[in-house]
């Protein structure tokens, strides 16, 4: 038996038939059998079932199946934020590991966009484009909830509105003011940050939410500089000189838990022996120091010489803080 179908039972199944076929019309029955890992006879044997059971199903004139407009399932009453919200927690969960949460996240997903008005739904997609889970930090969501921020600049960011922040400049200690045309939000270890173009240093900037002390949307909207991606972005200030390779080798036994907590998109990948050499660009040496230090002798860092120096004298420091201790 595969996997999903240990995750769907027939009345699941034929459910999530109906979702995918409005979300994703004119599949053929080869499709919908490779998309659920039955056969092609099984596929019938359910169409059938949904037409009999009054699902206004047809075979569109390019080839495939589709459901014609205006069957609706009843209806979810959900507003933007609301169903906003519950589809960024299923983008969370396709992160997980285990298939079934995979799947109902994926389900649930095609169910909330099912029942959802049109214009809602494009609203949705809109900043979904521009919002990044970053699938290399599994931590849960911490400061959207201390600072109340996200939502409104997640609606700033669909509606292309501009907005006006104060900001604390850690490294100035200082509150600063200005006006941010936002272009995405992105999740990183413990934080949101917004990407926007900042009006004060006319360049695009990255803002940590939980950095803001204010926030005004304004009534001003703006457009996006010609072939903006937020994706494309994010790559291009990763590789910048400010960043350095960093290249480790971990025992396979620690890997799976390290590679949920490497703080960077991983370049390379290369298993070998039991162990798992692995690249990535990150630019702040003293927290990679840090957290290198919870694998002990189950990870080394090949380089760069000034990041293994760094581990070298803070586990030296360890050692003396208890050299005095001994065996009773």
């Amino acid at each position: 038996m595969s996997n999903k179908e240990r995750v769907f039972n027939r009345t699941e199944r034929l459910f999530a038939l109906i979702l995918l076929l409005q979300n994703r019309p004119n599949m053929t029955s080869r499709d919908l059998a490779r998309h659920f890992e039955v056969s092609r006879r099984t596929i019938f044997r359910d169409l059938r079932a949904l037409s009999e059971s009054g699902v206004p199903l047809t075979y569109a004139d390019g080839g495939g199946y589709e459901i014609l407009e205006g069957y609706q399932l009843p209806p979810l009453m959900l507003s933007a934020r609301e169903a906003s919200t519950l589809l960024m927690g299923a983008q969370f969960m396709k992160l997980q590991t285990d298939v079934a949460l995979r799947k109902d996240a994926d389900l649930v997903e095609m169910k909330i966009r099912s029942v959802l008005p049109r214009q809602v739904v494009d609203y949705i997609d809109r900043l979904l484009a521009r919002t990044v889970v970053d699938p290399y930090w599994m931590v849960a969501l911490q400061s959207a909830e201390e600072t109340g921020f996200w939502h409104e600049l997640s609606e700033a960011v669909a509606r292309q509105r501009s907005v006006l922040i104060e900001y604390y400049v850690r490294s100035r200690d200082e509150i600063t003011r200005r006006t941010v045309d936002p272009l995405g939000l992105v999740y990183y270890t413990d934080h949101w940050n917004l990407i926007g173009f900042d009006h004060l240093r006319k360049d695009i900037r990255s803002f940590r939410l939980d950095h803001l002390r204010s926030l005004r949307t304004l009534n001003e909207t703006f457009k996006p500089p010609v072939g903006f991606d937020l994706a494309a972005h994010l790559r291009e200030a990763g590789s910048t000189n400010v960043r350095q390779a960093v290249r480790i080798r971990f025992q396979e036994n620690v890997y799976a838990w390290a590679r949920r907590t490497i703080p960077a998109h991983i370049e390379e990948e290369v298993r070998r022996a039991g162990q798992v050499e692995v690249v990535f660009y990150f630019e702040n040496l003293q927290y990679l120091s840090t957290w290198m230090l919870r694998f002990g002798a189950q990870a080394c860092v090949l380089e760069p010489p000034e990041l293994a120096a760094r581990i070298r004298d803070e586990a030296a420091a360890i050692a003396a803080q208890y050299a005095a201790y001994t065996e009773a």
